[in-house]
């Protein structure tokens, strides 16, 4: 009996231990997801995530990285996603789920490529960034936004206009794949001086199966971190020792000196308030297997709210994580917001290729 009595209590205490995903632990709408503000340092601050990239599926990662704000650190957090009639489409770059969310954002995480949404969305957006709201953007939001209209009162925020929203607020839009793409992965070192930043705790050596992307962000930016280019796929890789041509049409080895993947930057923006920002150029879902990885955008919403970053903030995903790979147009057909808080329907996979006629 007794042993009986020992076998019930540990299988409460497992219970007890488990993360709960109730229904009311979140509510869902078409192409928009939130999930409440709970106890932790971020109680009290409503975190807007935005996922609209078509190759790196955002979509996947960034509803985990919400929950993990939400229940593991109390911020209030909502993703908007890009629908087709609440069907997410990470390909419809003109939609955006429920931008209202973005009146009451106190902080803003990107997840996009080449969005075009309509005058009514891109303005509570250049809102919220007109009110200083902190910034944490990911990959590609270097080029965030592409076919805004010559007539639209927000066109300047364009990749090709100037450099655009990525170059003024975030300091780099796109250039090059400095790595080759999908052959050489990336392995982090971090900046000399950086070390003892609140931004970096807890933040390891980073892998990522994506590759470097060329960047030359300015000189108000504090770099974090540089990517190394590997010569494979894995993380135990050597350097690559190849040299290539940047942008200027000046050649050195892609190492010598590696490129900035993660900095941070205090912006004054066109209404006169300033926007902390940290960018990445790494950060696709498969990128955020890695938990030093999570654990830096985790800390930089911190950060970028002025509030004090934990010494090791807990990023544990709070249901098992099976990231899909990156490519185009291999995203999880006909899901809708709420099929992201769960565990996800395993990855979409390329068909075969199909046989060679016989000549």
């Amino acid at each position: 009996m007794k042993r009986h009595l020992h076998l019930w209590t540990a299988l409460a205490a497992l219970v007890l231990a488990l993360p709960a995903v109730a229904a009311e632990a979140f509510t869902s709408g078409p192409g928009w997801l939130e999930f409440p503000a709970g106890k932790g340092l971020g109680a009290g601050k409503h975190v807007v995530l935005l996922a609209g990239d078509e190759e790196y599926r955002s979509e996947e990662s960034l509803p985990m990285l919400a929950r993990i704000l939400s229940e593991r650190h109390g911020f209030k957090c909502t993703v908007l996603f890009s629908h087709d009639d609440g069907v997410i489409n990470p390909n419809s770059g003109a939609t955006l789920g429920k931008p209202e969310a973005l009146d009451s954002a106190d902080a803003l995480v990107l997840g996009l490529r080449f969005r075009k949404w309509n005058e009514a969305a891109l303005a509570k957006f250049d809102a919220a960034v007109k009110r200083g709201v902190p910034i944490v953007a990911t990959r590609t939001s270097t080029h965030a936004f592409a076919g805004i209209p010559k007539d639209s009162a927000f066109v300047a925020y364009n990749w090709n206009n100037n450099g655009g929203f990525g170059r003024n607020v975030l300091g780099e839009t796109w250039i090059s794949h400095w790595g080759n793409h999908k052959s050489e992965a990336t392995r982090t070192a971090v900046e000399p001086g950086a070390e003892k930043l609140a931004i970096l705790n807890g933040v390891g050596q980073i892998f990522g199966d994506t590759d470097v992307y060329e960047a030359h962000p300015p000189a108000d930016v504090q770099v974090l971190l540089r990517g190394l280019v590997l010569k494979g796929m894995n993380p135990e890789d050597p350097l690559s020792e190849r040299a290539k041509q940047r942008s200027d049409k000046q050649e050195q080895g892609v190492n010598s000196p590696a490129m900035a993947v993660a900095w941070t930057r205090e912006v004054t923006n066109a209404a006169g308030t300033k926007n902390r920002v940290l960018t990445t150029t790494m950060a696709s879902a498969s990128d955020l297997k890695d938990e030093s990885l999570r654990r830096l955008l985790v800390n930089g919403v911190f950060w970028g709210l002025h509030l004090d970053v934990p010494a090791k903030a807990d990023v544990t995903p709070l249901v098992e994580w099976k990231p899909s790979k990156y490519s185009f147009n291999m995203f999880h057909p006909g899901l809708k917001a709420e099929d992201f808080v769960g565990v996800l329907p395993p990855p979409v996979t390329a068909p075969p290729p199909a046989p060679k006629k016989k000549k």
